[in-house]
């Protein structure tokens, strides 16, 4: 029987009793933009992130666009941020008018390297993005401590790591403002787009809400150019349901990356769970020199699994002429040795097994 990489018709079976008739509640209702399902997952969204606001949008994308837009990055600006991630995390500033500056990601967390941080930084430096990529935080005391230094804002990418925790504080939480996504693929997933933006900023959340309702404070009375960005009042139903089960889920994806690191330890590079935070394995990542050929015996047999991510972004078409002659050899090494397996919290452990014993095979 086939593997997939996420297991969401599984998901899907064991929340319906509970998605269902919410979401029938709701299309009755007939209150479907800015409904009481968006404004209550904002408010249970907050208190779980520990925060004072959340403000829900249509996407990840959206989530750091707008949270740019209101720090006031803008043309002649420089935001420092990671060369391996999805493009969305330097592609937003670059929709601002601004330049991201890549800087190379540390060999075992693949996340920035903190270390080179500070050197990248200039007079037209504005604010630093880190992303908590696949599920690990970044250990961010040492960076806020560099953005107190520097004057400068701090946006944290925790689009794959909603639930991590670092320093007993959500991801997301430290900030001026932390952005997530609700992609079906994500930790807490919608059954289509939705971003969320938090912060402790009474006047940032302000900026937020104007900016992403069209720029306008009171009805019909646009203030700035802002953006149509709304969470869907079905996607709100189904994310307050989620969310009521994403720490067990999470445990449940901790539990599935001990298993893998057992059986996998000695055979690939397995994953590392940095001590500062709580790492939620968005994606279960391991690097193999043989990689290629791992990849084509699980395809072989029924066994998904993905490469996150192939080109760095310095690399991209899109950058190429403005960074393309940029060298950063930890991030590119990676993008050829990376092959991230099947985590889904409805995987078995038989399945796990089954994983494994294919990767030998391939090995063998």
């Amino acid at each position: 029987m086939n593997i997939p990489m996420l297991d969401l018709k599984a998901e899907y079976a064991l929340l319906k009793d509970e998605i269902e008739p919410a979401v029938l509640d709701a299309l009755a209702a007939c209150q479907y933009i800015n409904g009481p399902n968006v404004k209550a997952f904002e408010a249970e969204a907050a208190h779980y992130a520990g925060v004072k606001h959340a403000i829900a949008c249509a996407s990840g994308t959206d989530a750091l666009l707008i949270a740019l837009r209101a720090i006031g990055v803008g043309p002649g600006d420089e935001v420092i941020t990671t060369p391996f991630t999805f493009v969305a995390s330097a592609s937003t500033i670059v929709m601002c008018g601004a330049t991201p500056v890549f800087v190379d990601i540390d060999p075992r967390s693949f996340n920035l390297d903190l270390n080179q941080v500070e050197a990248a930084i200039t007079s037209r430096t504005k604010a630093i993005v880190p992303v908590h990529l696949f599920g690990q935080p970044v250990h961010l005391a040492p960076l806020m401590a560099l953005c107190e230094k520097h004057g400068l804002k701090l946006i944290e990418d925790a689009a794959q790591s909603f639930g991590a925790s670092y320093g007993g504080r959500k991801s997301g939480a430290y900030g001026d403002i932390g952005c997530t996504s609700f992609y079906p693929s994500k930790n807490l997933s919608a059954f289509g787009d939705g971003g969320l933006m938090i912060t402790d900023n009474d006047l940032l959340a302000a900026e937020l809400r104007v900016l992403a309702s069209h720029g306008s404070r009171e009805r019909y009375h646009h203030h700035v150019l802002g953006y149509n960005s709304r969470l869907d009042e079905i996607q709100a139903v189904i994310l307050r349901i989620k969310l009521r089960h994403l720490d067990q889920f999470n445990h449940r994806r901790s539990t599935i990356a001990d298993f893998y690191n057992q059986l996998l330890d000695g055979l690939v590079e397995i994953p590392f769970a940095d001590a500062y935070g709580h790492h939620v394995y968005h994606q279960y990542t391991i690097l193999s020199d043989r990689r290629d050929a791992i990849q084509k015996v699980l395809g072989d047999a029924g066994i998904a699994c993905a490469v996150y991510y192939p080109v760095p972004l310095h690399r991209q078409e899109m950058f190429a002429a403005t960074h393309g002659h940029l060298s950063l050899p930890v991030a590119e090494n990676v993008a050829q040795r990376c092959l991230s397996l099947p985590i889904s919290p409805m995987l078995k452990d038989e399945q796990i097994r089954r994983i494994v014993g294919v990767i030998r095979q391939a090995l063998a």
